[in-house]
């Protein structure tokens, strides 16, 4: 027999409403909150039973997910003005899927221990698309009891659950995940500027690259939208800057030389101030085409 839960889901955003739809067509109830009246209306239709306030959409829930965008929202809605943490009863578990600071985490931490709740740190990998299709990645540090009560509701969203140790380590695997993907865009987009300017065709090298040591299941994800210059955001410039603050704080902190972050948060800076913050972080692409001269048309196929 099928083991059913009662989940909260706190934060209807990119991530946090395809993950949340998942695991109500898995056939668990699911209450869900959130700012945005939009998002709610999206998330009904979902089959979530919305809420207007954060402890009726919390109360009697054994699982309580939070996907919000920074640590500014994290701690305001944990700690400070929405009291999550007191709205959930004692023995619950938190699972909070988001980017954000080793500090934000560790203050959300001792909270909950105050509290008498589990709280597992559980950012993932992936995309919007990739939330839809239930093949995020999770990792995860915290109590692993609590993860193992969690697999069945996590499994609807998730392909893998990396537990990796009882403290913040989900945090750092995050961050420094997020730095490769971000140094790799930076090399995607110098690589095709210099074969744009050897007159390989843009299509021709796409396909290369995709095909040699370097195509990378991330790699291979953006070459269709490459191939149609199509920059429409699933993670956006600004908040791949936001990340690269992230892990340019947690690297000093744990004495970690990390130049190739550093440079890359130049980039981004200057994606921004161009008026491409919100293009996908992919935009390094034609970034590098504009300080090389090149167009940032499609370029015609040789």
């Amino acid at each position: 027999m099928t083991t059913t839960h009662k989940v909260a889901w706190v934060g209807l955003g990119k991530l946090g409403l395809p993950m949340a739809a998942r695991i109500a067509a898995a056939g668990h109830a699911v209450q869900g909150f959130d700012l945005s009246a939009e998002r709610m209306a999206l998330a009904e239709q979902a089959g979530i039973v919305v809420h207007q306030d954060l402890a009726s959409a919390v109360d009697g829930c054994s699982l309580v997910l939070v996907s919000i965008p920074d640590d500014r929202a994290l701690l305001g809605l944990c700690l400070g003005a929405g009291e999550l943490i007191a709205h959930m009863a004692p023995g619950a578990t938190l699972i909070e899927t988001s980017t954000v600071s080793i500090e934000a985490s560790a203050q959300v931490a001792r909270a909950t221990e105050a509290r008498g709740i589990a709280y597992l740190r559980s950012p993932v990998s992936g995309n919007p698309v990739a939330a839809e299709a239930g093949t995020l990645s999770a990792m995860v540090s915290g109590p692993r009891e609590a993860l193992e009560a969690a697999v069945p509701v996590m499994q609807s969203f998730t392909k893998a659950q990396y537990w990796l140790g009882d403290e913040e380590q989900g945090r750092y695997a995050k961050l420094a995940i997020n730095l490769m993907i971000a140094v790799s865009a930076g090399m995607l987009g110098e690589s095709l500027t210099l074969a744009r300017k050897g007159n390989i065709g843009w299509d021709d090298m796409l396909e290369l690259v995709a095909d040699s040591a370097v195509g990378s299941p991330m790699v291979q994800y953006k070459v269709p939208p490459l191939r149609e210059r199509d920059f429409t955001s699933t993670f956006s410039a600004a908040q791949m800057a936001k990340d690269l603050d992230l892990i340019l704080g947690c690297a000093h902190g744990a004495g970690v030389p990390v130049p190739l972050a550093a440079q890359m948060r130049e980039a981004y800076t200057s994606l921004i101030g161009t008026g491409h913050g919100e293009d996908d972080y992919i935009a390094t692409v034609h970034h590098t085409e504009r300080l090389s001269g090149l167009s940032a048309i499609e370029p015609t196929k040789g």
